[in-house]
């Protein structure tokens, strides 16, 4: 057995069950670089502070930078009984450098330690993630410039509704992968403050500077309250609630891809790079990267839920409980970060099937409104207009016959004031370029929402 840090304390040995209960290496191992970027910081702070001489600091910093490059070189080895990255890492530097190792941990705690490597950690995978939202925006508004005059029947509730230009619909995503951008920098700004010199909870009697700490690792501030500092996981839950809201818009698209995909409906064809085949059926091309994506959303709300579970009973200050936050991050960013590019890909090389989707503005009815809208433009009470469209509805639907089956003199079978134009306003591409409001799908409208939607993307910080 490993001699533990706190081994004056105790008179047995730690129960190998319990070394293997309680280890967290084999997870927390993936902060190594930002541990060491803080026992850095940390190294330089005491040296100002007189606790360690230039010569210690010096050792210190060039044993860890030692052990970064010897653990991304892939030849260091960690070991379970030492519990986790930070001893790892402290026993090596010791052996390594002898006695300025010991000193190292002066003022701190692995409280305080892994509050701040973890912050650190998710700073970096947010700013990563903000990266791959952006390259899926632009991809969003480049496929929405190509296809601005591609019809498609927009709907409620699974049925047709009113026609849409395809640009506008994807601009709808862009909206709420901007939302989700905007969310993880915010969280990203609450994120940005220092534990380091909160030690165990409490503080520390040494004559440290926490503010050289903090603007050496690029925090705003030091945190206000040490208590605060240790036993903050806030910022954690905030980035799993952001990859859920972002999982969720994934898994939106994903439905709409599969549901487009399905031979019922065809209108899309998607790249074969981004589907997989059957091992049975030799016919299929299956829409495997939307569907994992749809699947893999319940891993990341499990994993909120599990943080929050995990934080409500929590009495202050640190408790070992939290050791269980970093696999929940680290699964929920990983899942996000890959969904991201993929979803990008497939979404990248998906084409509209365009005579397909023409042939289904026909089914519907999807035209029905602009019916109601124009009896209303001619005087007619809109309550009124709208059961006279209904009614054509209604008897069209049992002749199997479309709207634009009818012809003048049939429409005025149902009202004199129908006029030669209702055969053009029943066309959808007529009917999508009336609807110039704001925000509408007019394809004049989407054309400007591109330009501004580039703008805002070139606008944005990581």
């Amino acid at each position: 057995m490993k001699e533990k840090p706190w081994s004056g304390r105790f008179s047995q040995e730690t129960d190998s069950l319990v070394e293997e209960f309680t280890e967290s290496v084999s997870i927390d191992a993936a902060l190594y670089a930002q541990d060491i970027e803080g026992s850095i910081a940390h190294a330089r702070m005491l040296m100002a502070a007189g606790l360690l001489s230039e010569s210690e600091a010096d050792a210190v910093v060039s044993g860890l930078k030692g052990i970064l490059h010897d653990i991304e070189e892939g030849s260091f080895a960690f070991d379970p009984e030492l519990e986790d990255v930070h001893m790892n890492i402290e026993v090596e530097l010791t052996k390594r450098v002898g006695e300025p190792g010991k000193k190292l941990h002066t003022a701190r705690s692995r409280n305080d330690q892994v509050a701040t490597d973890f912050r650190l950690f998710v700073r970096e995978y947010l700013r990563e993630i903000g990266r791959l939202l952006k390259e899926l925006m632009a991809c969003l508004v480049e496929k929405a410039s190509a296809n601005v005059d591609i019809i498609i029947p927009g709907m409620t509730h699974l049925q047709h509704a009113q026609p849409v230009s395809f640009g506008h619909h994807l601009l709808a995503y862009f909206e709420m992968f901007l939302r989700d951008f905007d969310r993880l920098k915010d969280a990203g700004r609450r994120l940005n403050i220092s534990p380091l010199g909160s030690a165990a909870f409490a503080g520390t009697p040494h004559a440290i500077d926490r503010f050289m700490t903090a603007a050496e690792l690029q925090f705003e501030e030091p945190c206000r309250n040490s208590i605060d500092g240790v036993s903050d996981r806030d910022f954690a839950c905030e980035a799993v609630f952001g990859a859920s809201l972002i999982m969720m818009h994934l898994s939106r698209f994903a439905e709409e891809i599969i549901i487009w995909n399905s031979k019922p409906y065809s209108y899309v064809e998607l790249p074969d790079a981004f589907c997989t085949g059957s091992s049975i059926m030799p016919q299929k091309k299956n829409p495997d990267v939307a569907e994992l994506v749809r699947g893999k959303v319940g891993g990341v709300y499990g994993n909120l839920m599990a943080l929050l579970t995990m934080m409500k009973g929590l009495p202050l200050a640190y408790n070992r409980d939290m050791q269980e936050d970093k696999k929940s991050v680290m699964e929920s960013l990983d899942t996000v970060a890959m969904s991201l590019e993929t979803m990008t890909g497939l979404i990248r090389g998906m084409e509209m099937n365009g005579d397909v989707l023409k042939r289904s503005l026909r089914d519907g009815y999807i035209t029905a409104t602009d019916i109601a809208d124009y009896l209303s433009s001619k005087g007619v009470p809109f309550r009124e207009a709208h059961r006279i469209t209904g009614h054509i509805v209604s008897e069209l639907s049992a002749k199997a016959k479309t709207l634009e089956d009818l012809s003048l003199d049939e429409f005025r079978a149902f009202s004199q004031v129908f006029d030669s134009d209702i055969l053009e306003t029943v066309k959808p591409e007529n009917s999508v370029d009336k609807r110039m409001s704001f925000g509408g799908t007019a394809r004049d409208n989407v054309r400007e929402m591109i330009e501004d939607a580039r703008a805002r993307i070139e606008g944005l910080e990581e």
